[in-house]
């Protein structure tokens, strides 16, 4: 098996700025504050690796199309994530409020990946990893943004309080959308460059 160390990057670079600001963050930060955090972390770490391997089926299905479809699929769903993040976020923070406290690594876990799991479904870290896939390596796409994913709730989970406070998210919303447009202007020039 052969690695690509650009699309292992690329993927988790794009998917850690697309789930900095999530509502899954603040998930992990508020189980984390009323749970043990590291049950947190592997509950929702289970739950982002059997979304990535959806994600990556789907890419690679996405991948057996002619060239300059995946390419102008490619195009269109970066220009979705980038309206996505560009668009700015409504209180994402406010949800999962109401945790009530739980104890003991099973229930913790199944918490966690339940949490995790379905609020994931279709999320634009999901789409962005399928479309990832669909014109890179699906393990070096998978292993990236798997990484990312982790690493976001770990990062929550450890300095949630201190991100927050410190580094405004609509910067990180930004900075995460001017990357997707770009990727979609360059997969749209690749339509007509070959």
């Amino acid at each position: 098996m052969h690695l690509d160390l650009l699309a292992i990057l690329t993927a988790f670079g794009l998917i850690f700025l697309a789930e900095l600001p999530d509502k899954t963050m603040f998930a992990s930060l508020a189980m984390g504050t009323r749970m043990r955090p590291l049950y947190v972390w592997f509950g929702t770490s289970a739950a982002f690796i059997v979304h990535v391997a959806i994600a990556v089926g789907a890419g690679g299905l996405i991948g057996l199309l002619p060239d300059w479809t995946v390419k102008l699929v490619s195009a269109l769903l970066f220009a979705f994530g980038a309206f996505m993040l560009l668009r700015g976020s409504g209180g994402d923070d406010e949800e999962d409020a109401e945790i009530r406290p739980v104890t003991g690594f099973w229930p913790v876990f199944s918490t966690a990946f339940t949490a995790v799991f379905i609020s994931e479904w279709g999320d634009l870290t999901q789409i962005t990893t399928a479309n990832l896939a669909a014109s890179n390596d699906a393990w070096s796409t998978a292993i990236g943004a798997a990484a990312a994913l982790m690493s976001v709730s770990a990062l929550a989970l450890l300095a949630g309080r201190f991100i927050a406070k410190r580094v405004p998210l609509k910067t990180v919303q930004r900075i995460g959308g001017l990357c997707m447009l770009a990727l979609a202007l360059w997969s749209a020039v690749e339509i007509f460059t070959g």
